[in-house]
């Protein structure tokens, strides 16, 4: 991690300032938990329950089409300045750019804007102009030329500017209404769920190891002896596998059955869910 990031998560961790922040950076040599202390020390670092917020403000823009869908997250202090006219403009613009290349950050940050600046320039600009630090966060396009992707905007702050957006691409030749409807309506879903993939066995192993750990460690706190021990882990983590992998959660429209249940009833053949991404501010 350089030391710039290091700032950057010593300043979402404490409240501090950049320049607090990162002459404790340098006064620690890189630690960051001697860096906590010292600014706690200090006195810089804001009261417990602020900290214990997440800092981030901003939106998250969607741009593109049925074939090719981008969306890009914009970072700010604060939620009045997520609102502001020109940093509207600035995301919006953003955005379509972000499409064109893909969600690739560098080639994005030296595009040209149409005041014939790049990015890079006009971000300067705007923080100069508006007072807060103002960061462009995580991009993704998804493509699909056999299928269609469809997006959901919830908490919206203008047109496809919002606080949270997910796009869904299905694989299939039928571009019928049924399946525009599935894929909004899947894209509703996925925001209110927010699973962690399409797939059980597709869940990140370091997630299911965690869960495993805090499970573990419940059932050792109560005391059950092994062998009961071990079936309740099992039903526990299976249960969790089940709630966070988007094929098995239970259909928000229809709680009785699971998103794969409502696939099925489509009885569409070559119907699949290829690909989803949910983002929202401050997660």
């Amino acid at each position: 991690m350089s030391d710039i990031e290091k700032v950057k998560k010593l300043r979402e961790s404490t409240g501090a300032g950049f320049k607090d922040c990162n002459l404790a950076i340098k006064e620690t040599k890189g630690d960051l938990e001697k860096a906590i202390e010292i600014l706690r020390i200090k006195g810089i670092s804001k009261a417990s329950k602020k900290m214990s917020r997440d800092a981030k403000e901003g939106v998250v823009v969607v741009s593109g089409d049925d074939t090719k869908t981008s969306v890009i997250e914009v970072n700010c202090e604060t939620d009045f300045v997520a609102k502001n006219e020109d940093f509207i403009s600035f995301v919006k613009e953003l955005s379509e750019l972000n499409n064109e290349n893909n969600s690739n950050i560098e080639i994005l940050k030296a595009a040209i804007m149409k005041n014939g600046q790049t990015v890079d320039d006009n971000l300067v600009a705007l923080i100069a102009k508006i007072g807060e630090k103002i960061t462009i966060g995580k991009a993704k396009t998804i493509q699909n030329f056999d299928g269609i992707n469809n997006h959901y905007l919830h908490t919206v702050v203008k047109d496809n500017v919002a606080k949270l957006a997910v796009m869904v691409s299905l694989d299939t030749k039928d571009d019928s209404e049924n399946v525009k409807t599935f894929s909004k309506q899947l894209s509703m879903h996925i925001a209110a769920s927010n699973p962690l993939a399409l797939e059980s066995s597709s869940i990140d192993q370091a997630i299911i190891d965690k869960e495993q750990e805090l499970v573990t460690e419940e059932l050792k706190n109560l005391g059950k002896p092994e062998d009961i021990a071990k079936k309740i882990s099992l039903g526990k983590m299976n249960k969790f596998k089940e709630e966070n992998a988007l094929l098995t959660q239970a259909w928000v429209m229809e709680p009785k059955k699971k998103v794969q249940d409502v696939l099925k009833e489509l009885s569409i053949t070559d119907l699949k869910i290829k690909e989803f991404y949910r983002i929202k501010i401050g997660e």
